[in-house]
């Protein structure tokens, strides 16, 4: 990735104080997608990291900021796009599996028929920060059979140590 691109990640994002509660640094990263081009260089920088790592047969995207860049990188890597939703929100037969986060538990379903035994994926969110979320995506690929190839990020905050509890690697773009 550019010197050039991280520049202009750092810049996009803007800091929320206090949300979504009192002493929480929340990145808000939706100013990235006000501008395109920023946009599809970021998945470029994205794909082309992942690809030093190997060649995922799918693009895992997490509800809900990993279905903005899930589907382009899926895209521009000519592969298929799969979600990972919370629970409910899915028909048909899924996998599910309860996480903590950052701010409390959830769970996550993902389609039983999704994925194919042996399948490499890449899972793509925007932000890695405890893991949880990461972790528990993980355990949907795991659950269907599939391998996760590595997590895909924009944004890492080091300072939570959330790569220490995945078990797969990690690409990011920039790290706080």
């Amino acid at each position: 990735m550019s010197a050039a691109l991280l520049e202009k990640l750092k810049l996009a994002v803007k800091d929320a104080p206090d949300f979504p509660r009192p002493g929480i640094l929340f990145k808000d990263i939706m100013p990235i997608f006000q501008d395109p081009k920023l946009v599809a260089e970021t998945c470029r920088a994205l794909t082309d990291e992942v690809a030093k790592v190997g060649k995922p047969d799918v693009v895992i995207g997490i509800e809900a900021r990993g279905f903005l860049i899930g589907p382009i990188m899926a895209q521009q890597m000519g592969i298929p796009f799969v979600a990972i939703r919370k629970k409910g929100k899915l028909p048909r037969e899924c996998f599910s599996v309860k996480y903590e986060k950052e701010y409390g538990c959830d769970e996550f379903d993902m389609q039983k028929d999704a994925l194919t035994p042996g399948q490499k994926v890449v899972v793509v969110d925007d932000l890695l920060a405890t893991g949880g979320t990461l972790e528990a995506a993980a355990k949907l690929c795991h659950m269907a059979m599939a391998s996760v190839l590595t997590h895909c990020v924009m944004f890492e905050l080091d300072f939570l140590n959330g790569r220490g509890r995945l078990v797969d690697p990690v690409v990011s773009l920039v790290r706080y």
